[in-house]
């Protein structure tokens, strides 16, 4: 069997984790490839609101298995809270396994964000302060603890973290002038993660591939979205991993072969939060307006939402990036009984037309959004689980971002809970 990918198509917080728990029900397993806890998944079923960041967004389905893949950051104090607050709901975490070439979020990554967030002062990115950037610097120059590493710490895990902690605090103590970090507390925790994660750590690599050649459904979980790449993303205001389909090939040690669809997942409208450029953004009443209507705050930061109308043109570019073969509207029902709503077609700045999202942020920042006027519907798309229940006016709407995304809605969100969608074609086969 393929892997199916399902990808934020904005600047996070799309709703992926609705649709993947809605999905897992087609699969036999869940994988996160990237990113680590400041992502915020939230589940809605039968047992109730779930809000996860580590674990992938299918553990609430029996008998499917979950994979916290290599090119995730891991906190070993985040996961193993969020899988007991799993099982003291009745949740069953037996099939969830971790990567032991995952890296390990430790306590002075967590510290050194901080620090560097408060220098930046004005400049500020907009960080979660989880440590993620700086356990993946750790991870690209070289010195990063692995999860495998936590299960040996009799042999060369003291001196490891004995060197990395010596580095860290010449830093926190010399550059920013905070407090040290202590060596031996730091390795006992280690110890501790080691012993309660053993059970669960595997090479998954070797996992996925063979699930695949089993012939298993297996479904690949993105954390933020794509706007947000390192790469690829509104940089410098970006996250520290892949989070476009790149970084789901690299961040599972998978054959992209095995990959046949890329499902694309955008709000109706747009949000962002932290620091960086949006064109679309609505300021004023009407943004408070719609950032209430739609409790626009963060799941792992509780932090305000930024609003604004649908980007096509982002849009467009994300499924460029990703190569989408469907996308996934959510949130549509937050438009309701808007009189009219609008969807960004175009830029303009310094006097010229724009129809591709730049990689000059400068230059995006400058963008003013041109915008298309479409009647809004007064009558409810809530609940709907049928195309037929939609207004006119509704499937209009998205009709026309279907057009200028350049890919077909497969799966049509219309409300928080499983039972609230309407799918148009089936994803997984």
């Amino acid at each position: 069997m393929p892997a199916y990918a399902v990808i934020g198509g904005q600047w996070g917080d799309e709703g992926k984790g609705k649709v993947i728990d809605y999905l897992a029900g087609q699969s036999d397993c869940v994988v996160r490839y990237a990113g680590g806890n400041n992502a915020g998944h939230t589940v809605v079923n039968e047992r109730g609101e779930f809000q996860l960041h580590l674990v992938p967004s299918g553990i609430c389905w029996p008998g499917v298995t979950g994979i916290i893949g290599n090119g995730v950051v891991v906190n070993p104090h985040v996961l193993l809270g969020e899988i007991s607050g799993l099982e003291e709901r009745g949740i069953d975490t037996s099939r969830l396994f971790v990567s032991d070439r995952a890296h390990v979020i430790m306590p002075y990554h967590i510290l050194l964000d901080e620090l560097q967030e408060q220098a930046r002062g004005s400049g500020a990115i907009g960080t979660t302060g989880q440590g993620i950037g700086p356990a993946y610097i750790d991870k690209v120059s070289r010195d990063g603890i692995r999860v495998g590493d936590l299960l040996d710490t009799a042999e060369q895990l003291p001196d490891r973290v004995q060197a990395a902690v010596d580095m860290k605090n010449r830093v926190i103590t010399g550059v920013y002038g905070g407090e040290p970090v202590d060596a031996d507390e730091i390795l006992e925790l280690c110890r501790q993660w080691g012993e309660q994660l053993r059970p669960m750590v595997r090479p998954t690599e070797q996992m996925v591939q063979d699930l695949l050649e089993q012939g298993k459904r297996v479904l690949l979980e993105g954390a933020q979205g794509t706007l947000l790449d390192v790469d690829h993303g509104s940089y410098p205001f970006v996250t520290s991993s892949s989070p476009s389909i790149g970084g789901a090939i690299t961040g599972l040690g998978l054959d992209p072969r095995s990959i046949k669809g890329v499902l694309g997942v955008f709000k109706a409208y747009s949000t962002r939060v932290g620091g960086g450029p949006m064109p679309t953004e609505m300021h004023g009443q009407a943004g408070e307006d719609l950032r209430e209507k739609a409790h626009e705050y963060g799941t792992t930061t509780g932090r305000a939402r930024r609003v604004g109308w649908f980007d096509a043109v982002a849009a467009r570019y994300s499924r460029q990036i990703n190569g989408f073969t469907g996308i996934v509207l959510t949130r549509l029902d937050i438009l309701d009984g808007m009189p009219d709503v609008k969807i960004c077609v175009g830029y303009r700045a310094d006097g010229k037309d724009l129809d591709r999202f730049p990689a000059n942020t400068t230059l995006l920042e400058r963008c003013e959004p041109v915008y298309e006027k479409m009647p809004g519907w007064m009558e409810p798309t809530a609940s709907a689980t049928r195309a037929e229940q939609l207004p006119a006016n509704a499937l209009a709407y998205v009709k026309r971002i279907e057009s200028l995304v350049g890919c077909d809605a497969q799966i049509i969100s219309t409300g928080p809970s499983r039972e609230e969608t309407i799918a148009i074609e089936q994803i997984i086969r």
